[in-house]
């Protein structure tokens, strides 16, 4: 199985009407997390599936917009641990991966710096989805304020493209 983020919005649907549609994802793939944000009606989602085809095939039923669709490379938790801290995360850190680095070099650069988010104790890094492509990546926090998560990103040297307020829905 492989992990797919869907990337999806609202289009103005109460959130009860969203996580109804959300239900119908098809057998095809495992609905892993949808972390929603209010602000500007977006929705992330990851899904286990087998291929793209059927991750796309699983997403259908909801009637949403399917606007991205990547395969994904978790990094910081296991599976098991998302599913069971999944609404921890509140903000959503979107940075657009500079051309020309390669998925080893962005891992070992995580791992370098990961430890220095110790600096910032009120952040708690959670987790992130590298698109394999290398042109995005998703960091989720659980972080008491948007510059406390700011602060943490400086911390490890990492850019910052979106800072999104999230929450899980799924």
């Amino acid at each position: 199985m492989n992990l797919y983020l869907i990337e999806t919005r609202t289009d103005g649907l109460a959130e009860q009407e969203v996580e109804r549609r959300l239900q119908s994802i098809g057998a095809q793939a495992e609905l892993l997390e949808a972390q929603a944000s209010p602000d500007d009606g977006r929705i992330y989602l990851i899904l286990l599936a087998d291929n793209e085809q059927q991750a796309r095939a699983a997403f259908t039923p909801t009637n949403l917009p399917a606007e991205l669709v990547k395969q994904v490379r978790l990094v910081g938790q296991d599976l098991e641990t998302v599913r069971q801290r999944k609404a921890k995360s509140n903000y959503l850190v979107e940075w657009n991966l500079p051309a020309g680095l390669t998925m080893e070099a962005y891992l070992t650069r995580k791992a370098e710096r990961s430890p220095l988010y110790a600096q910032v104790p009120a952040v708690s890094f959670e987790r992130t989805y590298v698109c394999e492509d290398m042109t995005k990546c998703l960091c989720l926090y659980d972080s008491p304020d948007e510059q406390t998560v700011l602060q943490a990103r400086e911390v490890v040297g990492a850019p910052v493209d979106k800072l999104t307020k999230v929450h899980n829905i799924r």
